[in-house]
């Protein structure tokens, strides 16, 4: 839920209207007081769920690191530098001022072209939340952009829930959100892409496979199961050939 302190509806509507960089530049300061920000139970569920399976790593990259909310995962994960990549420098500004350490850096750039200085240098790379901002045909680029910024070995990790049923509001919700971003970005520009049914799990694991990931998926029971046994959400470990 928004809390008193978070973005006003024509804060959000301001927002809405312009492109994701700039959006996200003008949510920034009230960011983590949305729900839009990663839960600190996800976050612990991940950290958990690597450290029983892989135990520490080198170095860490949060891509699409937003405020930084999963940085201090990442810190107590890895031994050595840990990075947050985003687009938006508002993102990054408050990310900086949240985790002022010598050991973490910030570099702005676009997910789908990782700067080559971040290549063949990370143990472990990690995102939350920031899927719906890209386009199905846009994946083989960021997927490609990971792979290339970690080691040989590197794993990169990331959570996906389970496809939810027609028959529950929350589908009918997002089918909803995502028809009306369709109809934003066909009648005004700059266009946000933000659309909640474009990651499914298939679809994602052809394109990490392609781009050179071997993938498995891990359970995250700290949320439970669905009905029919199959976990409510996974982590998705697709490591580096």
């Amino acid at each position: 839920m928004f809390t008193s302190q978070g973005p006003s509806v024509r804060e959000l509507a301001v927002q809405g209207l312009s492109s994701i960089e700039r959006g996200y530049d003008l949510l920034a300061p009230k960011f983590d007081r949305t729900p839009f920000r990663t839960p600190d139970r996800m976050l612990d569920a991940v950290e958990e769920t690597l450290a029983q399976r892989e135990g520490t790593f080198g170095a860490g990259l949060d891509v699409c690191c937003g405020t930084g909310a999963a940085i201090g995962m990442l810190r107590r994960l890895c031994r050595d530098r840990v990075t947050g990549v985003d687009l938006s420098a508002g993102m990054l500004a408050e990310a900086r001022r949240a985790h002022p350490d010598e050991r973490v850096d910030f570099v702005r750039a676009d997910a789908r072209a990782l700067p080559p200085a971040l290549g063949d240098a990370y143990d472990l790379a990690v995102s939350f939340g920031a899927f719906g901002h890209f386009l199905p045909a846009e994946r083989p680029a960021l997927f490609s952009g990971v792979h290339r910024a970690l080691r040989p070995g590197g794993v990169f990790a990331f959570p996906i829930g389970a496809p939810i049923p027609p028959s529950s509001p929350v589908w009918w919700a997002a089918a909803g959100f995502d028809a009306a971003m369709r109809v934003r970005n066909a009648v005004w520009r700059p266009s946000f892409v933000m659309y909640y049914r474009t990651f499914p799990l298939s679809g994602v694991r052809r394109d990490l496979e392609a781009a050179g990931f071997t993938v498995e998926t891990v359970p995250l029971d700290h949320f439970g199961r669905q009905d029919g046994g199959a976990p409510r959400w996974r982590l998705v470990l697709a490591r580096r050939t």
